[in-house]
């Protein structure tokens, strides 16, 4: 029985184990995608998935029924994965790349990828810049927003992004020269 997602929410309010389960599986592959993106690997990104609606299901009785509720539910996701992060993250995080050079990256580079490939390349930023490029570039927050959730400068935030950018840029590169190589072998 597929309920709408006004009665799942109801029925999972009245405590009903079925609306539990469908408001589960209607959210978790979607969430889990978000829980990846912050996640150190798959595990942890499990975890938090499950901390997660652990919090929806305490939460819900405070949901308004305004607005979406999708939205809702990534808010806490989102949420469940930067405390995770803060629990968890590095005070002084390097990675050597402080001193790349910024360079123009083809378009096609980018229009190339998959999917899965992209998010691949976003799982091996190192984790601060992770996180702001999460936050800031695919969650559309502030870096002013981003700092205050994350404890940091406004400034910090700004040089956590470029950083990240400047590294799936070298990444891309990369990519693209192997790409290059590749073609020319096939030839």
């Amino acid at each position: 029985m597929h309920l709408n997602e006004e009665a799942i929410i109801r029925g999972c309010l009245r405590g009903s184990a079925q609306c539990q389960r469908q408001l589960y599986e209607r959210f978790a592959g979607k969430m889990y995608a978000v829980c990846l993106r912050y996640a150190r690997n798959r595990d942890d990104a499990a975890d938090m998935l499950q901390e997660g609606f652990v919090k929806v299901f305490s939460k819900l009785d405070q949901f308004q029924f305004n607005g979406s509720f999708e939205g809702w539910v990534r808010r806490i996701m989102v949420n469940t994965a930067l405390r995770t992060y803060q629990r968890l993250r590095f005070d002084q995080e390097h990675s050597g790349l402080e001193h790349i050079p910024e360079k123009a990256v083809e378009p096609d580079a980018v229009a190339s990828l998959s999917e899965a490939e992209l998010l691949g390349l976003i799982a091996q930023l190192p984790e601060g810049y992770r996180v702001v490029f999460n936050l800031v570039a695919i969650e559309g927050f502030s870096h002013a927003e981003a700092a205050e959730m994350l404890d940091i400068q406004e400034s910090t935030s700004r040089s956590q992004l470029t950083k990240a950018r400047r590294w799936l840029g070298e990444q891309l590169q990369q990519l693209e020269g192997k790409t290059q190589r590749n073609e020319r072998t096939i030839k």
